[in-house]
């Protein structure tokens, strides 16, 4: 939870969009990295509905005095639509950041998008993405787990896990045992199973227990399994997680979307 909200405080923060990262620690020109994937967790959720509504007043501002927003303000501006629930909406303001930095830094770290794609069943756009985000980003889990998703998606009458599926770099793994247990679930590794990534979040903190609940929805959903996957993603939007401390993650957003977009509300 730490590696995910640092993301998006740092995304939030500093000044670009999901991009422009300061982050002295990649080369991108001035562009923030944003992400990981995903989360403002830990956000206060009246801190993170006014940083919203300031992104969203800043950016008309700017467009009225005739200035491009920044690619911050933009990417910021596709993910407060995208938690409204407009999709394609979203998917073309992130393209609109993507287009605001002409050398193409930006793009790696438009995980956002990604997941947009997922949502508007562009599922090889997705993969693209995520698979793009992972080559600046070899550690991060939850890419591969979605990539995994899309490429099922993509072909849902092959093998699950699909063979193309990407992993983490020889002898390293995620930290966070939720996150490690939903990697092995996705790849088929370790004989983990479904009942493992309940058990796993069940007894463990309240973000735990909504990314093991959020993760085993989009697990059933990939492998087909329709009613359990309703059961828990709609299990996730509602837990304490995604209606308290973790309203701002993103990922809450997400559980949500996907709930109002499958008609599980």
């Amino acid at each position: 939870d730490y590696i995910m909200g640092m993301r998006l405080a740092l995304f939030c923060f500093l000044p670009l969009s999901c991009t422009a990262l300061v982050f002295s620690s990649f080369p991108l020109p001035s562009v923030i990295r944003s992400h990981s994937r995903t989360h403002a967790a830990f956000t206060p959720a009246h801190l993170s509905s006014s940083r919203a509504a300031f992104s969203k007043t800043s950016t008309t501002l700017s467009m009225a005095l005739g200035d491009a927003p920044s690619p911050r303000a933009l990417v910021s501006r596709g993910m407060s639509v995208f938690s409204a629930g407009d999709v394609a909406g979203s998917i073309e303001i992130f393209d609109q950041a993507d287009a605001a930095v002409p050398d193409g830094s930006l793009r790696p770290y438009l995980w956002q998008r990604g997941l947009s794609y997922y949502y508007a069943d562009q599922f090889r756009e997705g993969s693209e993405q995520f698979r793009l985000d992972v080559r600046v980003n070899p550690l991060d889990v939850e890419e591969i787990v979605w990539d995994i998703a899309c490429q099922n998606r993509l072909n849902p009458d092959g093998p699950f896990p699909p063979s193309n599926r990407m992993a983490l770099p020889e002898g390293r793994k995620d930290r966070r045992k939720i996150m490690s247990t939903v990697y092995s679930l996705f790849r088929g590794d370790g004989g983990v199973t479904e009942h493992d990534l309940f058990a796993a979040g069940h007894d463990s903190s309240t973000s735990d227990e909504f990314y093991s609940l959020f993760y085993l929805g989009l697990y059933c959903e990939s492998i087909g399994e329709t009613g359990k996957a309703s059961n828990y993603m709609r299990a996730a939007a509602t837990s304490r997680y995604a209606t308290g401390l973790g309203s701002g993650d993103y990922m809450s957003s997400c559980a949500k979307v996907h709930c109002k977009l499958r008609g599980w509300s």
